[in-house]
């Protein structure tokens, strides 16, 4: 039975996963070995890495199968999000192994202990390096192919891992050939390392859960199939939520001549969902419709006019949904402003208030909009 994109993506993240626990587990018991036999303390706490490593891609496997769980009455979004939240597990394990790590070595450093290391020791201990530099680089780089975040984090650990284990060997061969012990020492440094990981890994993962625009490429993707319509002339206001990577209900809206009948309207608004959906994997839950002036040619003039003062602000970004009413006098549309304006609010209202001193006649509303994803262009 031919398998979904989904189902294809699972089985990826289960396979890599699984080759992670036999590696970290054949890894971690040579290396506990090693460690009680020579007495190394940073050999022990790389054993216990590799451990934890093996957690991180038993946790994965877990989030991975939950995640793909259908949809239901209690969460008719589906349960994606929870491969976020396993990828926050992963990073408070990587922490937690990292202060571990930090208290063990003070501890060496305070009440030093002499290893006592064999040549068949540190060939293991060098393998080792090799093995978590392969395994590291192959976990990370799948991660980033199928867009798991728990992946990427625990090729990372391996990475990190292989930087401890690379430590550790050259620890190891100071001491041979000089008796200088600096294995404490380079394991703390190393421990400080891994908890800025870990840290790096937890803002990265938390920022997903409150909510992120989604990426450039593909908000400027499906503005650009949006536009690509005819009757479209402009895409405004691409709201992306994230239900889990690769899974994204949206809306948006578009720009249309104020002549468009309703009959296309509807078709029209079908047809973006579905080539949108088809191109890009997003739903449209809404196509919202903005109507652009057509039937009288002084409307463009005074649209140039209103638009050159509002971008003269620098916080100004785009107006769009621009509408003059000559019945009722009045000009309406949204003004995109910047997150970096100290007021958003204020500079709204200034903006009204020169619109309005310079055109008395008419009766401005605004309407104060953002763009999710900073991409906008001066229009």
């Amino acid at each position: 039975m031919d398998m979904n994109p989904e189902q294809k993506r699972s089985k990826v993240i289960i396979r890599t996963s699984v080759i992670g626990i036999l590696a970290n587990l054949f890894l971690a018991g040579f290396k506990a070995v090693i460690g009680l036999l020579s007495h190394s303390i940073a050999v022990l706490l790389d054993a216990v890495n590799n451990l934890s490593d093996a957690l991180s891609s038993v946790i994965t496997i877990i989030g991975t199968k939950l995640a793909g769980r259908e949809p239901d009455k209690k969460h008719p979004f589906g349960y994606g999000r929870i491969e976020y939240l396993s990828a926050l597990i992963i990073s408070v394990i990587v922490l937690y192994a990292g202060i571990t790590s930090l208290i063990e070595s003070v501890k060496k450093i305070i009440s030093p202990e002499d290893p006592d290391y064999s040549v068949i020791a540190l060939v293991i201990v060098g393998v080792a390096v090799l093995v978590k530099i392969v395994l590291g680089l192959f976990v990370k780089k799948t991660g980033e192919k199928v867009h798991s975040d728990s992946l990427v984090n625990s090729g990372k650990d391996a990475l990190l891992d292989s930087v401890i284990s690379s430590a550790t060997l050259v620890a190891a061969l100071i001491f041979v050939f000089s008796g200088l012990s600096l294995e404490a020492y380079l394991g703390a440094v190393i421990s400080l390392v891994i908890i800025k990981a870990g840290f790096e890994m937890l803002s990265d993962t938390i920022s997903q859960l409150l909510g992120e625009p989604g990426d450039t490429a593909l908000l400027k993707g499906i503005k650009e199939t949006v536009c690509a319509f005819p009757e479209v002339t402009g895409a405004y206001d691409l709201i992306l939520h994230n239900y889990g990577p690769d899974t994204y209900n949206g809306s948006i809206h578009i720009e249309l001549d104020d002549s468009c009948p309703i009959s296309r309207l509807d078709e029209l608004t079908r047809e973006i969902m579905t080539t949108v959906y088809q191109k890009h994997r997003v739903i449209l839950t809404a196509v919202g419709v903005y109507s652009v002036n057509t039937r009288d040619p002084k409307v463009s003039g005074l649209r140039d006019e209103i638009r050159t003062m509002v971008l003269a602000h620098k916080d100004a970004k785009q107006i769009h949904g621009f509408y003059y009413s000559e019945k009722e006098k009045s000009v309406r549309f949204d003004v995109v402003i910047s997150f970096e304006a100290e007021s958003r609010l204020a500079v709204l209202n200034e903006i009204k208030q020169e619109l309005q001193k310079q055109y008395p006649d008419l009766t401005f509303s605004l309407a104060m909009d953002m763009d999710y994803g900073e991409i906008s262009e001066a229009t």
